[in-house]
């Protein structure tokens, strides 16, 4: 890439009254590696140009659908049309957003879950390879430092052979939902036909399972999976636990809920080994607890010199100074772009293909066991 030069995005999804289009365009912004050109935002034109308007996009390039998208930015001359396109949908659009992406040449990032089924990631994954491009998978808690400086820590051997996982994602927000059909049906993520098999595991707790996988380096190989329901949503899921086995007998567990009362956004991760232990909260962020066997704790925190590079190359600010969800998403953006530059080690920066069919394997094998009546179950390699 030439030196300063932004590679050109497009979003579809992520309008006006979209929480996540602002996480996207402001991480986009403060990655210094992207500029957002236009896309496909809502379905209402005059809405959309206005839209336009007010992001300062010229609405030329602001479209009624991907297919008018594609066909205008193909009639630019090369540097100028789009090279990338963030999907940021309901789930049941992904599948058909991405693939037509990626069939018309474009890089895509993409919201989680990355599909409704895993059949549909496994698609999608061949036919990234085979027209060579690239997907990230928007899991943004991979991108804050302390959470990379997990990763580095488990893998340098800092806490001995990993024993134990403990992870969970506690949400509140679904409660009103149980009491009043008006407040159900006006959620779409409990709606089967645009969620998918699942509402609570798909939308948080596939966040957790990635949060496993990325910071332990470890395969989750085994589910048991105990899954509650919501009445009168299409028998989708907003709270479960499941218990975790990998590849090399390590036992975990998993917990989810969107109806943990009082609970706002409560991600975190435990790692337990024959040496010491590493523990990571959304809830204060900008701290790594370390456990040790044979010394006082420790608490790691951001933009020092002594934590491990990937770590530091996170941090955007200097030391005791907050960084948050934009940053992190910033992170991976950062990291992607590093990735279509052809840099080999930018696969620990950003969250890809793998780690979206993963996930869909992983809601797959987990509704699978809960079917069965909470029996473990394999996940599909």
């Amino acid at each position: 890439m030439t030196a300063g030069r932004r590679i050109p995005l497009a979003f579809v999804g992520g309008g006006r009254r979209s929480l996540i289009g602002g996480v996207h365009r402001a991480a986009a912004a403060l990655s210094e590696r992207f500029a957002l050109k236009g896309g496909v935002f809502g379905t209402d034109p005059a809405r959309e140009r206005a839209r336009a308007h007010a992001l300062g996009l010229d609405e030329r390039r602001i479209h009624a659908d991907l297919p008018a998208l594609f066909a205008s930015e193909r009639a630019l001359p090369p540097g100028e049309c789009i090279e990338a396109i963030a999907v940021l949908t309901p789930n049941h659009l992904h599948f058909e957003q991405v693939l037509g992406a990626l069939r018309a040449g474009l890089h895509v990032i993409c919201e989680k879950p990355f599909t409704v089924t895993a059949g549909q990631a496994d698609e999608l994954a061949r036919v990234a390879v085979a027209n060579d491009r690239l997907v990230c998978v928007a899991h943004t808690y991979t991108g804050y430092p302390m959470v990379r400086q997990m990763r580095a820590l488990i893998a340098a051997g800092a806490i001995g052979t990993v024993q134990k996982i403990d992870a969970r994602y506690y949400q509140g927000w679904i409660n009103p939902a149980l009491q009043d059909a008006g407040s159900r049906a006006a959620i779409w993520r409990l709606d089967p036909a645009r969620s998918g098999p699942s509402c609570c595991y798909g939308d948080i707790g596939v966040h957790a399972f990635d949060l496993v996988e990325y910071t332990t380096g470890l395969r989750v190989q085994r589910v048991l999976a105990d899954l509650r329901a919501m009445p009168g949503a299409g028998g989708l899921d907003i709270d479960g636990t499941t218990l975790l086995r990998t590849a090399d007998g390590v036992p975990g567990v998993l917990r989810a809920s969107q109806v943990a009362t009082g609970e706002e956004n409560s991600v975190g991760i435990a790692v337990y080994g024959s040496r010491g232990a590493l523990k990571w909260s959304h809830d204060a962020p900008a701290q790594l607890i370390h456990l040790r066997e044979d010394a006082p704790m420790r608490v790691f925190t951001p933009g020092h010199a002594f934590n491990e590079a990937l770590g530091r190359g996170a941090s955007q600010l200097p030391p005791g100074h907050p960084q948050g969800l934009v940053e992190a998403m910033a992170n991976l953006y950062r990291g992607f772009a590093d990735a279509l530059d052809g840099d080999d080690g930018a696969h620990e920066r950003f969250r890809g293909i793998e780690a979206g069919v993963r996930g869909m394997r992983f809601l797959e094998a987990v509704t699978e066991s809960n079917r069965g009546g909470s029996v473990w179950t394999e996940i599909r390699e």
